[in-house]
């Protein structure tokens, strides 16, 4: 589309038909040279040019505003601010990556995923840079952006739809005739380094706060409140890949699945290459490490993928990573300064962990002055003594820890790092426990810090998510010895928060509301709350669903807990050991008498198993709750939840933006639920 066929000015009147029309044509025209410039770095117009058509667009619509479309060109310039981000459940999760600080650790990454596959010819590795921004989805409804999201915990994150309309790179309607009804895109938004320097630049002249690095610039820029603000800083976004997507015929490579991002409209990242195999991935990393510094932008390693898709599928992922791809990070940067002193915290666990106090100095992006020592095992390795000049690395250019001591420059003042014999918060004996290095205060629930942390833990979002319970609430709790463990957070009144710092009648009202809504939960996020050692939210679930009730659970041996997958001796030793001590089944008891509850997940002789023996799939976008909880939920009645629709399907629930399941299970005569129905359903089982 050429700019010729584009009028200079408008006419002073359009009929609304006329006006319609012209309108229709410009979005057009503006799409397609955002995909030239954007996608394939290819403009075919000017700036001045482009400008001129969105102009004449944004007359138009100023004249007829209910014929401005969503996907219209000038919805970038931003809206009014919100007052707080909604939350948003992903299609699909979105995973973290294992990390690789070596060659040898991506040969044995290839090695694990060679025994796996039973591999032996060459595997080919699409090789992409990792850039240091900030992760997102966005879902396309029939080709048109309808939202954005952050990653949050991989499985909701953060409605920033007005945010991302603001980007110029990120298209508002994807290209060409290929695109899905329904398509959730994976990208990473970033701020290249001219752009960071520019805001920089106009933040000091106006006297106001610089940004310390490009990521932390991008991420602030993504979580404006105003996204009028968004749309004045320079952002931009390399998509990766896919999550969720309907009726969308999935090419065989992932290399492919980068070249229809293109097609469609998104930047792809110039510099992916596809390697023939883990040579050519050590060739990459070695070429690109060389060139990182002239980039426009930061990298801090590259992603190595499995690029055919059917071995991604048999691969399959781990709790919250997928087997098929590793992140191969830059070695850290390092600097040296020197240790003023070291102080030793107390964890949720009763871990004595040193922290050392540092002289400030800039790794990495950021600002250090804290670093982990570890355990006394570490120290005794290190010999690092206070006063010491240390080399500080930033690990995975994220956790800064004291790697290496500058002996020459040791002072006659040194002194030596003395591991405390008694805990610094409560007082009592600090032991060890055979076979680890770690040091623990044997205070249990008597000791402050523990106390705090479990608490704090037990009211986290992936635990019992009680809202408006934040860590300074806990502690002013605990400090005013209105809770001594997790169970007397449900004998709080509003009463007794009232006057408590940033506590007026209505936010202590709503705590209570949010404590008396937390009693129901499941299993599974119940043993996490816990907080019972090495078990995680996967352990969790592992034994809620082997073990089905908390009873039988509570009186398993070490052997029978070691039967549950992914549990092993050192896991069954703390679950054991946890359910054996009469304080925890005393905490437990009146947690139930309480009130906490959940619902029998699959008992073969519960009534609450309504659906045990049935087939069921899920399709589209459900609005009342993520996919995961929809699935959770039909587990509980007794169903199996499939991926796709065969004959063994008894039932598809069918929500906004389903596609091809929903033909089938039609064709196929199978029952078909909506959302509504399927809402209907979880009330008459008590699941809603």
């Amino acid at each position: 589309m050429c700019p010729e066929s584009l009028p200079e000015s408008l006419p002073e009147s359009f009929s609304e038909s006329e006006a319609r029309t012209e309108i229709e044509r410009l979005t057009q025209a503006l799409h397609h040279h955002n995909y030239r410039y954007y996608a394939l770095d290819d403009p075919e117009i000017t700036d001045q040019e482009y400008d001129r058509l969105l102009r004449q667009l944004q007359e138009l619509e100023t004249r007829y505003p209910h014929l401005k479309s969503a996907d219209s060109p000038s919805q970038r310039v931003g809206v009014e601010p919100l007052s707080s981000f909604a939350e948003v459940a992903h299609l699909q999760p979105m995973l973290s990556l294992d990390n690789a600080f070596s060659d040898d650790e991506v040969s044995d990454f290839d090695r694990r995923i060679r025994e796996r596959l039973n591999w032996r010819e060459p595997l080919a590795y699409v090789c992409e840079p990792k850039l240091d921004g900030v992760a997102v989805s966005l879902l396309y409804e029939q080709g048109v952006l309808v939202r954005g999201a952050t990653r949050g915990d991989g499985r909701t994150g953060e409605d920033i739809s007005a945010n991302v309309r603001t980007i110029a790179s990120i298209p508002l309607r994807l290209q060409g005739d290929s695109v899905p009804p329904l398509v959730e895109v994976r990208g990473e938004i970033y701020m290249s380094r001219a752009g960071f320097e520019a805001l920089n630049n106009a933040a000091r002249d106006s006297g106001e706060k610089s940004f310390v690095n490009p990521r932390n610039a991008a991420a602030g820029s993504l979580r404006q409140l105003d996204s009028r603000i968004t749309a004045a800083r320079p952002l931009a976004i390399f998509a990766y890949g896919v999550g969720f997507s309907e009726d969308w015929p999935l090419p065989a490579e992932h290399y492919l699945v980068l070249q229809q991002l293109r097609s469609w409209g998104f930047p792809v990242n110039p510099l992916v290459e596809v390697a023939e195999d883990i040579d050519g991935c050590f060739a990459y990393y070695q070429r690109l490490a060389q060139s990182r510094d002239s980039l426009d932008y930061d990298i801090d390693g590259i992603v190595y993928k499995v690029n055919d898709l059917a071995l991604q599928k048999r691969l399959g992922f781990v709790a919250r990573a997928p087997r098929w791809a590793i992140a191969r990070k830059f070695p850290a940067q390092e600097m040296s300064t020197r240790l003023l002193d070291v102080e030793f915290q107390v964890g949720r666990t009763g871990a004595v962990t040193p922290v050392a106090r540092l002289e400030p100095v800039f790794v990495g992006g950021v600002t250090v002055s804290n670093a982990t020592l570890h355990n006394r095992d570490e120290i005794e390795r290190l010999d690092v003594r206070i006063g010491d000049t240390v080399i500080v690395r930033r690990a995975g250019d994220v956790i800064p820890q004291i790697v290496k001591v500058v002996e020459t420059e040791r002072p006659a003042d040194a002194r030596p790092i003395v591991f405390p014999e008694h805990c610094p918060v409560c007082g009592s004996p600090v032991e060890s426990v055979g076979g680890e290095a770690a040091m623990r205060c044997s205070g249990g629930l008597v000791c402050g810090a523990q106390r705090k942390q479990a608490i704090i833990h037990f009211a986290s979002r992936k635990a019992m998510d009680i809202d408006g319970l934040g860590e300074k609430l806990i502690e002013q709790l605990v400090d005013a010895g209105l809770v001594h463990s997790v169970a007397d957070l449900y004998s709080l009144e509003s009463a007794d928060l009232v006057g408590l710092e940033r506590m007026a009648q209505k936010s202590a009202d709503n705590v209570v509301s949010a404590l008396e809504a937390s009693k129901a939960t499941t299993l599974a996020r119940f043993l996490y709350a816990l907080g019972i050692r090495e078990v995680g939210e996967a352990t969790a679930q592992a034994l809620a669903n082997h073990f089905i009730t908390i009873e039988k659970l509570a009186t398993a041996s070490e052997e029978d807990l070691q039967q549950v997958a992914d549990v092993g001796p050192v896991v069954a030793h703390f679950v054991r050991e946890f359910f054996s001590a009469e304080d925890n089944l005393a905490i437990v008891r009146q947690l139930r008498e309480q009130g906490v509850h959940w619902p029998d997940p699959v008992a073969s002789d519960s009534g609450s198993a309504i659906l045990k023996g049935q087939v069921w799939v899920l399709t589209g976008s459900l609005e009342t709750m993520s996919r995961t909880e929809a699935k959770e939920k039909l587990q509980q009645l007794g169903a199996k939840v499939a991926g796709s629709v065969s004959a063994k399907t008894t039932c598809v629930v069918a929500a906004p933006g389903a596609g091809s399941k929903l033909n089938k299970a039609t064709e196929l005569g199978i029952e078909v639920l909506d959302e509504d129905g399927f809402v209907a359903l979880l009330h008459e089982q008590g699941l809603l």
